[in-house]
């Protein structure tokens, strides 16, 4: 079984701060994104009919994360949230993300299947999925969902292809596979003609959306790059944005080249190693470092999506985001958020600092109560920024901030029994769905689903 990412969770309780710290914070709306495209979702016919979709991580193919329709929970209420249902699996939702498409929420599980839940529950606490689909070692992938298709990502190498309806089986076999020779931690981005993906091969893949008609796949073609890959993808504009080990930002074709093995159409350097996956908004990618060259700090980066006239490229500006940073960045009204492994979450304006290469953070969140560090990447939706941390919440801050350096949550959402929060938040509708683990629960895999409920 894999652990090459497992190492990287930490669980670092370094603090308590009582509720009496609490500051005021502002009500001001964060705004709808120039970037932002949620997909609409269609009637399901059981539980709670959603309107809007999730259907991928961090929701669109630029990964912004943010959810501009999203009008139910608000800064008022939130504090409101509790556990409405949870979704029973057979282990840790660790890394692996929701997906919320056409009434179904799906995530994967370190016990090798994907799930598949009514996003509406079932009317009880606990529930059943309405099917699930093996692999053959761990998951940490997220589910991607286009046309009646969810891709995954499996360590045991493969990208899989399964009916995103189900067989009407409980356990159903996939669609297709394609073929790698890596552990594929990467979650997926599809169009209807292709998905992409990253192995830990070192290897960056193409394959065709449909398949190839047998039911294993090569790829169309691949980026060969330094190291492992287990950035995920972002697509604007027909450019493919990730990250490498190598250190590496990689800008690829998404039609290819005519050719099996590729060339990037630019690249640049970001520390030393790369888990983050890009967000792309107004012309700017921002990435961030797990680790800086002969240090253990991080950066945020900031670079022209369109590159630079040679191959390798500089950034606009970067700036320092604490000690490593696995959490991917999301933008909404000109912030940028990201988690960070010195417990913080850190906000960012996106124009940068007027010229100047290096910035600093607007403000920095932080629990209240014991702290750890925050490997999910956030999601913005309302106003709000949710972020699961490795204390066994779910952060909720006021996306605008607190008019001070360091600000504190508007609401926690707890996660019973574990501590690892390292799955990002879907918040759709009205609801927030999050993987994580109940370890004194059977079976101990959870998806928790939190709604208005006091």
């Amino acid at each position: 079984m894999r652990g090459s990412r497992r190492f990287l969770i930490a669980v670092l309780f370094v603090g308590v701060l009582t509720c009496s710290d609490l500051v005021s914070i502002s009500h001001a709306a964060v705004s709808s994104g120039a970037d932002a495209s949620p997909t609409a979702g269609e009637a399901n016919t059981g539980g709670v009919i959603p309107l809007v979709s999730w259907p991928m991580f961090h929701n669109t193919p630029s990964h912004l994360g943010f959810n501009p329709l999203e009008t139910t929970i608000t800064k008022a209420n939130a504090n409101r949230l509790g556990i409405a249902w949870q979704g029973l699996m057979g282990d840790i939702a660790d890394h692996s993300s929701p997906a919320i498409a056409n009434g179904i929420a799906y995530i994967g599980s370190f016990d090798g299947r994907l799930y598949a839940f009514n996003a509406g529950g079932c009317g009880q606490d606990t529930c059943q999925p309405l099917w699930s689909g093996a692999t053959e070692n761990d998951i940490q992938s997220s589910p991607a969902v286009m046309n009646n298709t969810v891709y995954i990502g499996s360590e045991d190498h493969k990208l899989y292809a399964f009916a995103a309806n189900g067989c009407g089986k409980s356990d159903c076999p996939p669609l297709w596979v394609g073929l790698t020779n890596g552990a594929v931690s990467s979650s997926p981005v599809a169009t209807a003609t292709t998905v992409y993906v990253g192995s830990e091969d070192h290897n960056f893949y193409a394959f065709a959306a449909g398949g190839c008609g047998q039911s294993t796949c090569a790829p169309l073609w691949m980026v060969p790059t330094g190291d492992r890959i287990s950035s995920s993808p972002a697509l604007v504009n027909n450019v493919l944005y990730f990250g490498s080990w190598d250190g590496k930002l990689y800008a690829v074709n998404a039609q290819g080249c005519g050719r099996q093995v590729c060339t990037p159409l630019w690249t640049a350097q970001v520390g030393s190693i790369v888990l983050s996956s890009p967000a792309v908004s107004n012309g700017v990618v921002y990435i961030a470092s797990f680790n800086e060259k002969n240090s253990t700090d991080s950066r945020l980066y900031a670079f022209n999506a369109n590159g630079c006239v040679q191959l390798t490229c500089r950034p606009l500006w970067s700036a320092p985001a604490g000690d490593f940073v696995e959490s991917s960045p999301a933008i909404a009204n000109g912030v940028v958020y990201v988690g960070s492994g010195d417990d913080l979450l850190y906000a960012f304006d996106a124009k940068g600092c007027g010229g100047a290469l290096s910035c600093n953070f607007l403000w920095r969140g932080i629990a209240i109560g014991a702290q750890a560090a925050l490997i999910s990447s956030p999601a913005i939706a309302n106003g709000l920024v949710y972020v699961g941390e490795n204390n066994g919440m779910v952060e909720v801050f006021d996306a605008a901030g607190c008019g001070q350096g360091i600000c504190l949550p508007v609401t926690q959402l707890r996660i019973n029994n574990e501590p690892i929060v390292a799955s990002s938040p879907a918040v759709v509708n009205g609801t927030v769905y999050v993987g994580s683990a109940d370890q004194f629960g059977f079976p101990r895999g959870r998806l928790y689903v939190y709604k208005l409920v006091r």
